[in-house]
Formats: C-alpha cells, sequence, structure tokens
C-alpha cells in the first residue's frame, strides 16, 4: 500500500495496489464509474472472472484504490502487461526497438479498458487533485516496479491533460463516429439520415440495403433482457468465426458474453440477421443511453453488404429510434465515412523508464502528429454529406437508380 498524509481535503489518504475489484462494492465503484458502461464493477470484473483479462493471458490486474479515512474515493484501473495484444493503439515498434537495443519493453503498466478501443475517464475520481494524486501513484509505481512504461489509452481531453502535465507524453490517432443530428435535432428516420449524405454515398447505401432486402434477410434488435442463452451461444459462434477468418485468437468466451448480458442488460443490444428464420449473423453493442458503441460482429454466412448492414445501418437506424447522440464505430476503418461516420481524434498517454528511449518517442510523437492532424484534414475533405441539406419534403434528384 501507498501511503500519504496530505492536508485538508485530501487528508489522511492510503493509495492501495489490488489485485482484483471483487472485494470492491459494486455500488460504490459504480458511483465513480458514473454512467461508462466499460468502466462498470460488472464489464471489468467479469473479464477478470471469467478468465478473458487474467495472469493467464497476459493482463495482470493492479488496480490503484484511493481511500480517504478507509472511503473509496477514486481508482485507476492498471494492468501489468507482457504483450500488446488487445490495445488499439499500437507500440509493438517501441517494443522491438528495444529489444534490438537488448532491453526489455515488457511487462509494461496499462491504464485501459482491455480489448475496447473506446474513449472514457481513465482515472476515477470526481476532483482535479484526486485524479492528480491517482495518476501520480500510477508513475510511481512504474518506476518503482521496474517496469518500462506506463501507457492510459483512449482518455478524454482533461485527463490526457493532467497526464501530460505529470510529464507523459502525448500520442493522437483517429476513430470514426457517427452524430446524430439534423439542424441541431435528431434524425428524425434512417431517409432523413440519407437526405444529408450527398448523391453518391446515398446511393450506394440505398444499393447495398437493397441487396441484403432482396436476399432474403430480415433483422430484429435485441435488447439484454430479451437474448436468450441460445442467442448467446450463436453470437460466439458468429464472434469466433470473424477471429478465425482474420486468423487470429479470440480475446473473449462465452461465458463472458452470458455473464454481462445477465450483469449489465440495460446497456447491451444485439442485433440479429435472419434468413428464412435462421440467424446467420448478429453485432453487439453497448451503450448508456447517449452513445452506443459498436463492438463485435460475426456471419455464419457470406452476403454481399451483409457487414455493413448488420453493424453499421441497423445500428443507427436503433440510435435515430431511440434519440442515441453518438455511435462509435470502434478502431479504424475509413470505409465507416461511407456509411455516414466522420473522423475523430483520439489520445494516449505514455511514460517511458529509458530517458534515451523516451526522447526518441517524444520527437517521433510530434511527427507523427502533425501526419494525424494532416490526415484527418485530408479525411474531412472527403465528408460524405451534403453541403447544404435539402429543403423539407425535397426529393433528392435521380434516387430512382439509387
Amino acid at each position: 500500500m501507498l501511503n500519504r498524509e496530505d492536508a485538508a481535503p485530501m487528508a489522511a489518504t492510503a493509495i492501495e495496489v489490488c489485485a482484483s475489484i471483487n472485494g470492491v462494492a459494486a455500488a460504490t465503484w459504480n458511483t465513480l464509474a458514473g454512467d461508462d458502461p466499460f468502466m462498470q464493477h460488472a464489464f471489468l470484473n467479469t473479464l477478470h472472472e471469467t478468465g478473458c483479462a487474467c495472469d493467464d493471458t497476459g493482463w495482470t490486474p493492479q488496480y490503484l484504490l484511493l481511500r480517504e479515512h478507509g472511503a473509496l474515493t477514486g481508482a485507476l484501473p492498471l494492468y501489468v502487461k507482457m504483450h500488446s495484444y488487445g490495445e488499439y493503439v499500437f507500440d509493438w515498434a517501441w517494443a522491438d526497438a528495444y529489444q534490438r537495443s537488448g532491453l526489455r519493453y515488457y511487462p509494461k503498466l496499462l491504464n485501459a479498458v482491455p480489448f475496447t478501443p473506446v474513449g472514457g475517464r481513465r482515472v476515477l475520481a470526481d476532483t482535479a487533485p484526486r485524479r492528480a494524486l491517482l495518476i501520480e501513484a500510477a508513475l510511481q509505481l512504474a518506476h518503482d516496479s521496474g517496469v518500462s512504461s506506463l501507457h492510459s489509452l483512449f482518455p478524454p481531453p482533461d485527463q490526457a491533460a493532467a497526464m501530460q502535465d505529470a510529464g507523459m507524453l502525448l500520442r493522437h490517432g483517429v476513430q470514426f463516429h457517427w452524430n446524430n443530428a439534423s439542424s441541431g435535432a435528431g434524425y428524425a428516420d434512417f431517409e432523413q439520415f440519407l437526405a444529408s449524405l450527398n448523391h453518391v454515398k446515398r446511393k450506394k447505401i440505398r444499393q447495398e440495403r437493397r441487396r441484403v432486402h432482396d436476399a432474403g434477410i430480415r433483422f430484429e434488435w435485441l435488447a439484454g433482457p430479451d437474448i436468450s442463452d441460445e442467442l448467446w451461444v450463436f453470437f460466439n459462434r458468429c464472434y469466433r468465426e470473424t477471429y478465425r477468418l482474420h486468423h487470429s485468437t479470440p480475446y473473449l468466451n462465452l461465458d463472458f458474453f452470458r455473464a454481462i448480458g445477465r450483469l449489465m442488460p440495460q446497456n447491451i443490444l444485439l442485433v440479429v440477421a435472419r434468413r428464412e428464420g435462421r440467424a446467420i449473423a448478429a453485432s453487439l453493442n453497448i451503450h448508456n443511453g447517449r452513445t452506443l458503441f459498436g463492438r463485435y460482429w460475426g456471419a455464419l454466412e457470406y452476403h454481399p453488404a451483409l457487414h455493413f448492414e448488420t453493424c453499421y445501418y441497423q445500428v443507427i437506424e436503433w440510435c435515430i429510434a431511440r434519440g442515441i447522440a453518438t455511435f462509435e464505430g470502434g478502431a479504424q476503418g475509413e470505409h465507416k465515412m461511407a456509411r455516414g461516420l466522420l473522423p475523430v481524434e483520439t489520445s494516449s498517454a505514455h511514460w517511458l523508464a529509458h530517458p534515451r528511449f523516451a526522447a526518441a518517442v517524444e520527437e517521433f510523437l510530434v511527427r507523427e502528429r502533425d501526419s494525424v492532424s494532416a490526415h484527418i484534414d485530408e479525411l474531412s475533405e472527403r465528408n460524405p454529406y451534403r453541403r447544404s441539406a435539402p429543403a423539407e419534403n425535397e426529393t433528392p434528384r435521380n434516387e430512382a437508380d439509387g
């Protein structure tokens, strides 16, 4: 335990290094996490309890818990990592450079949600001094434990800035998000969303949707309580098939899917595609009532445009119907722009113990940020939306062939 005595309001504080949050009351933890579904006790603890993120898979929990007079007032999810899989901010080149120099890059410390490239609070505390104390403690733990580095993935701008103030280096990337907006209000329906796109993109989406419909494929939207065990078994097959096709090993398992369906059903949307009544594909999405996060998908049959319909068009329709403000499409994928998602800059923060490598990485990140900024500018020039929205009740031109 790291102990620290400070004057009020941070009096009698202690920071505990915790290998499991099993002993932390879920309600207490969730008060810190707020409405972020990926920081909820159920989501994080289920990753550990089902063997997805644990010692055996190279994710050893080392959570920092901030206590004041015994009460939990802050937390920082932290992992000792023996590899860089499941992170989506790629540092393989850094690891390779360490190895070629005769140094060990692993183990390292990681502040992130395992296997989940979504933005959100990475330091769970309600005041800036508490957050600063936890960041300082994470850096101290990294220094004292002799790891090569400490990384925080996808923190919000204010927390990224606090990490930079504490001496960490900022890195920038790009994702693609959809926003539910039309003249300042949400879209009335999918057709109004289509009308906001330029003719080429609108026509392409209509063609793709028609292909799926003409193949006899129909869809259902299932909230967590409505997902049967049979469907979880089916979705797990779809999920594993996706990894098989990419010659990769799946990170999650059926026990995990079953558990989050049971423990946090209010946050789950499963889109199921059926042909002749038989389930053939599905996408799993997680939401908090304001933002929906597209997470995993898979199919047991191939059909042209089935992926786009299951993962984007059905999800956008659901968001419009429910008044969801934002749909985050996950990591990478410029093809998402053709489906109405736009580029958004993301951040991560990094500290490296070796001074020479830290200086080299800092120089690299300056160049990379310029490249990312230029890339976002170039992507923005390919904005799929109309320069001006069509007038109410206006029929977009040449739609008969689209």
